[in-house]
């Protein structure tokens, strides 16, 4: 009996090693899919006087179905809340914080089968006085 039991034993551990590579946890070995997260638009808000601006609210309008996404800045005074679900249409992007907007920037997406990545992929809007 002690040989069987050693035999199955070792049979058992090696079932149970080679089953926990089937499971769905992350791998270097696995293929990610790379067209899963959405490609986004960095959006930096500044004052007139070039600080940072924490807090303001940044929207992006898609200029042929007027679908819009709003995002908010962080400490840094950077939201990347606008992404390519507006795609492939041209975006319209603006910043308020209080009574304070900026100027419309035009974004326009560049398209591949896979993503539509903003053009240009970082923009700068400073509140006006």
């Amino acid at each position: 009996m002690g040989t069987k039991w050693k035999r199955y034993g070792w049979l058992g551990l090696l079932a149970s090693v080679l089953v926990t590579g089937c499971d769905d946890a992350p791998s270097a070995n696995r293929h990610e899919d790379t067209c899963a997260e959405p490609m986004s638009l960095r959006v930096e808000v500044m004052s007139s006087d070039g600080a940072y601006i924490q807090g303001a609210s940044v929207t992006a309008t898609n200029l042929e179905s007027n679908v819009s996404i709003t995002g908010v800045t962080d400490d840094r005074g950077i939201t990347t809340a606008i992404n390519e679900t507006l795609a492939p249409s041209p975006i319209r992007v603006v910043a308020t914080a209080g009574s304070h907007v900026t100027r419309a920037e035009r974004v326009e997406w560049a398209c591949d089968e896979c993503h539509c990545t903003p053009v240009p992929d970082t923009v700068t809007l400073k509140l006006q006085d």
